[in-house]
């Protein structure tokens, strides 16, 4: 949770279990803002009012009581593992295990694929506004413009093949779970 916060994610806990209970795991696990003795509809209304408030939700559930929350969260996420099908059927990403562990690192990767998708679009729009204005002034034959382009379309999905070897940057992540 420490990496998470570390990244600038607000986490919450939200649970239908004992209130008493709740807050002792939040205090264990380092989670400041935790509600327990909360229905299905208490953690829709609690997700609702953070995307009121501007917040890009993710919500983490693996019960049929999780399910309308991770509907209705920017992005919802089931525990593999240990989730019952309606919220695998219901999540946005499903996590084969039950490991939280690697939320950070799906994290790191999500803003590196935004990264790479940025800069690929910047490469081909930038691109081909060149050869059209290129083309257009009769800098260069068309025949050119279009090896150009094509040139620029290697250079794209190149750009975006580096996320199969992608590795966390050295100092992000840190150690999680024992």
């Amino acid at each position: 949770m420490a990496d998470l916060q570390g990244r600038g994610l607000r986490v919450l806990l939200l649970s239908g279990d004992r209130p008493e209970a709740v807050a002792h795991v939040a205090r264990e696990v380092g989670i400041a803002e935790a509600a327990g003795g909360l229905s299905p509809q208490d953690k829709l209304e609690r997700l609702r009012e953070l995307q009121r408030q501007g917040a890009v939700v993710a919500m983490v559930g693996d019960g049929v009581n999780d399910a309308p929350a991770l509907a209705a969260a920017t992005v919802g996420i089931a525990m593999g593992g240990a989730g019952t099908a309606v919220a695998l059927e219901t999540a946005d990403v499903a996590l084969m295990g039950d490991d939280l562990c690697k939320l950070p690192f799906a994290v790191a990767l999500s803003r590196a694929s935004a990264k790479i998708i940025k800069q690929n679009l910047g490469i081909a729009l930038s691109v081909i506004v060149l050869l059209i204005i290129a083309s257009a002034f009769g800098a260069i034959p068309l025949s050119v413009a279009v090896v150009f382009h094509e040139g620029s379309t290697l250079v794209v999905v190149l750009n975006g093949l580096r996320l199969l070897v992608w590795k966390e940057p050295v100092g992000d992540g840190g150690a999680c779970c024992p």
